[in-house]
């Protein structure tokens, strides 16, 4: 018979993903099949990853701003609900440093080099999905040409990053722990989640991304620490958003990213 406190927090977990990550899932998994249905192929399509908003450039602005803010709300309903009164949300992520300047240098060099170990296959493997015809072509921006776009691309990186480890990892690892999950299912269901949000590019980049979801789930139990993997994420997106603005176009066509 299962106690109420884990059929409580099996609620929690649902209700949560439900709210973020979860829902992103369900609906990035119908985009593939409509995709899919679509008489244009896949390598035609195109996924842009921080669309505009409005035609009024101001309101574009404003609109990214409160997306990113809301974006952010399922990680402050994570640090309530981790949260025991005894023991700090940040404590249990491992999102304190003593000595400051030292732990975050450590963290940052650790997610540093885990970036490096996601991103160059990463890079490989979206240049394969094109050429297979099953990734569609990812514009990471398409905000207008203003002084604010490269801002908002920054603050939606950092945002993404934070909300995806918070939840997919460090909330999703601990819940799951908490009910008695063995960690290989509990990091083949952190995974599978981080895959399934990734579908709408194309089966290639989901399947890139739950590998990415293993390394970043051991990673993580084997630290016990999200800072890494927030700083690891962060890098791989602004990369992503801010390299296409400044790598010169003959090279993105020479790696079919243009």
């Amino acid at each position: 018979m299962i106690e109420p406190d884990t059929k409580r927090l099996r609620a929690e977990v649902l209700i949560v993903l439900g709210l973020s990550l979860g829902q992103s899932g369900i609906f990035a998994a119908w985009r593939l099949i409509e995709r899919y249905l679509s008489p244009k192929p896949i390598a035609s399509q195109t996924a842009t990853l921080r669309p505009s908003a409005s035609n009024v450039d101001v309101m574009d602005l404003v609109y990214q701003i409160l997306r990113i803010g809301f974006s952010l709300v399922p990680v402050a309903l994570v640090f309530y609900l981790l949260s025991t009164g005894v023991v700090r949300t940040r404590d249990r992520l491992g999102l304190v440093w003593g000595r400051a300047s030292a732990s975050v240098s450590r963290d940052l060099l650790r997610g540093a080099g885990l970036a490096a170990l996601i991103g160059i296959p990463g890079l490989g493997l979206y240049v394969a999905g094109r050429a297979l015809g099953q990734t569609v072509k990812i514009n990471t921006s398409g905000l207008p040409d203003e002084w604010w776009s490269a801002v908002i691309l920054i603050l939606a990186a950092l945002a993404a990053a934070l909300l995806e480890e918070t939840v997919a990892v460090g909330y999703l690892l601990t819940r799951l722990s908490e009910t008695r999950w063995r960690v290989p299912m509990m990091v083949a269901a952190s995974a599978v989640l981080r895959g399934s949000y990734h579908l709408y590019q194309g089966w290639p980049m989901a399947l890139g991304n739950v590998v990415m979801g293993v390394v970043f789930a051991l990673a993580y139990l084997r630290w016990r620490r999200l800072g890494p993997l927030i700083a690891a994420h962060a890098f791989l997106d602004l990369v992503s958003f801010v390299g296409p603005e400044i790598v010169p176009g003959s090279w993105l066509e020479a790696l079919h990213l243009a």
